[in-house]
């Protein structure tokens, strides 16, 4: 990223003298960084962003047109409390994503790891928690309170209920409507009601997954799925059956999901 020079903070930007910015930083025309608001090297903001703090942003982020960041939470209890959106390093938030800061209900933050890329009108809500490499594709909407795991997908025009959780890796399909956890590893699609199909198995080739970790990811979700035991019974088979961190990885999230999964 170049060096910041005159012409790199835009006269027409607007930038709060409480707000605290990398020399780098590049600020476009319009845009609007507010008091509370820190900003780390190698960030680009581009033309009509505006950023509302408390508001934390690691290095070597993009930020393209018309994004809101930082905002106050859309929820009616939201009674002016104190509470902050904490971003990590180098994501990539496109074209009219909105992403609002936490609530005292749900802890104050809303918080986004790092590599992370938001395609246009992505929206994430308050209190939720995103982890590393998360991709939401346009239109993808996270409710309050959501946690995405690292390497999560949320496709186009898909929506994800208040507190529900996607496992790591795990893959939602377009036009999704999620209410229940998704599990690690699955890729999981609407039909007539919303079903995790299986394992994701040609994303997670994609991402160096071993034979013997996928063949270990299948048996476990054999096992969940196909076999006819109860959930209960098949968590249980799972440990017994399934070496390997990944089967953990399922099991955990089962048994601490609040609102069931979608098998």
């Amino acid at each position: 990223m170049m060096a910041a020079t005159p012409a790199s903070r835009h006269p027409t930007a607007i930038i709060s003298p409480q707000a605290d910015l990398a020399a780098d930083v590049m600020v476009g025309p319009y845009s609007t960084i507010g008091p509370g608001v820190r900003v780390g090297p190698g960030c680009r903001f581009d033309s009509h962003v505006v950023v509302e703090g408390p508001t934390t942003i690691g290095s070597g982020n993009r930020f393209y047109p018309f994004c809101s960041i930082g905002s106050q939470a859309q929820d009616l209890k939201f009674a002016g409390e104190e509470a902050r959106l904490e971003i990590g390093d180098r994501n990539v938030f496109r074209e009219y994503v909105n992403v609002n800061r936490g609530t005292s209900g749900g802890g104050g933050v809303t918080r986004i790891g790092d590599h992370c890329y938001f395609m246009v009108n992505a929206h994430v809500a308050h209190d939720c928690v995103l982890g590393s490499h998360v991709m939401m594709a346009n239109a993808a909407t996270l409710s309050g309170h959501v946690v995405v795991e690292d390497y999560g997908t949320i496709g186009a025009f898909s929506a994800v209920h208040q507190f529900c959780r996607v496992g790591v890796h795990g893959w939602v399909g377009g036009f999704t409507v999620v209410t229940k956890d998704v599990l690690p590893y699955s890729r999981t699609v609407s039909g007539r009601a919303t079903r995790a199909w299986g394992v994701n198995t040609l994303g997670l080739q994609r991402r160096g997954f071993e034979p013997e970790r996928l063949e270990r990811i299948e048996r476990a979700f054999r096992l969940l799925q196909r076999s006819r035991l109860n959930t209960s019974q098949a968590v249980e088979a799972i440990r017994e059956q399934v070496e390997g961190a990944e089967a953990g990885t399922i099991v955990e999230l089962i048994e601490s999901s609040a609102r069931g999964v979608h098998k």
